[in-house]
């Protein structure tokens, strides 16, 4: 066998973005019983280090440490809870608000032209974090999907993930 019969990642027809620096992250944060959960542990800790940009009563919302785009948000339940089905009604409602306000935050802050908001139900789905729900706020601007991701192997975010929370929790409170 050869990488070019399409086994081993080579040509198999289909175009492919690969992503394996990704793999640690998930692997290091599955609920495996040996480490925990990324998103119980960040209400642990203080706001900036956790990227969190706002707390509420049932649900938070912090930036995601590995952005599709700059200002990529997301909108997790206090409580280690996996699937949709299970939240409560408090906490359907508040993760449909808290995203409500992170699309309105982050129109002020950025002025994107649209987004893609989601939920992965699943490692199956593509959930990096299975255990733990998360729905994701990513704005999108005219052009953002250029070739530096394919051809450069690069991702450009023109601002440090910490001077985005600042700027993106400071917004939320005005």
């Amino acid at each position: 066998m050869t990488s070019d019969d399409g086994l081993a990642g080579g040509p198999d027809g289909f175009e492919r973005l690969w992503t394996p620096h990704r793999m640690a992250y998930i692997e290091r944060n599955n609920a495996d019983g040996e480490r925990p959960c990324p998103f119980c542990v960040a209400p642990t800790m203080d706001d900036a280090s956790s990227l969190i940009v706002h707390r509420g009563v049932e649900c938070f919302v912090l930036l995601n440490l590995f952005p599709y785009n700059p200002g990529h948000l997301l909108v997790c339940p206090y409580r280690h809870v996996a699937d949709y089905t299970d939240l409560t009604a408090t906490e359907t409602v508040e993760v449909a608000s808290l995203t409500q306000r992170a699309m309105e935050v982050l129109r002020a802050v950025s002025a994107p032209a649209g987004f893609n908001l989601g939920m992965n139900q699943g490692s199956v789905a593509g959930a990096g974090i299975a255990p733990h729900l998360h729905q994701h706020v990513v704005p999108r601007w005219l052009g953002d999907a250029n070739f530096m991701p394919i051809i450069g192997q690069t991702k450009p975010l023109p601002q440090l993930l910490g001077d985005t929370r600042d700027r993106i929790a400071t917004a939320w409170t005005e």
